[in-house]
């Protein structure tokens, strides 16, 4: 006569989730259940990327899009500029600065004329009110040190404007604050990259502060 085989239950072991169960779960941690994110998807599909559960000011955050966007394309202008102008026995490592400057910051307008679009807004690339849409100016600078400071103070002020944006979106739009976090840092680096150069000039630059 055979032996009657015993099967174990492994403890820890829990029978699998039933959809009710799956619903009740994503109810208390706050995530929509799937029969509702399928049936609200389908709820004006031509907006694309812009669904039910954007929690941001769609209108707000394209305006700041749009600022940020002149700011870029200034400082492309501006950037360019000093790199055809830069002269001098120092200009040659600080013109190849000043190229790969312009080179980024045209990618972040790129960005966000992107993001743009994905919200449903349209990019304002007209030159009409392009410096007062910008955050930074537009300053030319007469010598090698002043074009530094210039495109040193325009990524300053472009790093807090950043900043505050970041704070704005918080947590309401992920991915534009994706965009503007990586924009930021590149920013930063620019910031340092041009400070850097100021030092690298040494007296050259001292000669040219205000009173000298």
């Amino acid at each position: 006569m055979k032996e009657a085989t015993s099967m174990t239950v492994q403890s820890g072991t829990t029978a699998p989730r039933t959809p009710r169960k799956e619903g009740i779960i994503k109810e208390a941690i706050g995530l929509t259940d799937v029969k509702t994110l399928r049936a609200r998807a389908r709820l004006g599909i031509e907006d694309g990327a812009m669904t039910a559960g954007y929690k941001a000011k769609a209108e707000t955050v394209i305006k700041l899009l749009n600022e940020a966007l002149a700011t870029e394309i200034v400082c492309v202008l501006r950037y360019k500029r000093h790199y055809f102008m830069a002269t001098g026995i120092s200009s040659l490592s600080v013109k190849g600065e000043f190229l790969q400057h312009a080179i980024e910051e045209q990618a972040h307008a790129d960005q966000l004329a992107e993001r743009i679009v994905q919200l449903g807004g349209e990019p304002n690339l007209s030159p009409e009110g392009l410096l007062s849409r910008s955050h930074s100016e537009y300053v030319e600078g007469d010598s090698l040190v002043e074009m530094i400071t210039e495109d040193l103070i325009a990524e300053r002020i472009a790093i807090d404007s950043y900043r505050e944006m970041v704070t704005y979106v918080g947590t309401d739009d992920p991915t534009t604050r994706k965009v503007l976090e990586g924009i930021l840092a590149q920013e930063e680096e620019h910031a340092e990259d041009l400070a850097s150069l100021l030092k690298e000039l040494g007296p050259q630059a001292h000669a040219h502060e205000p009173g000298r």
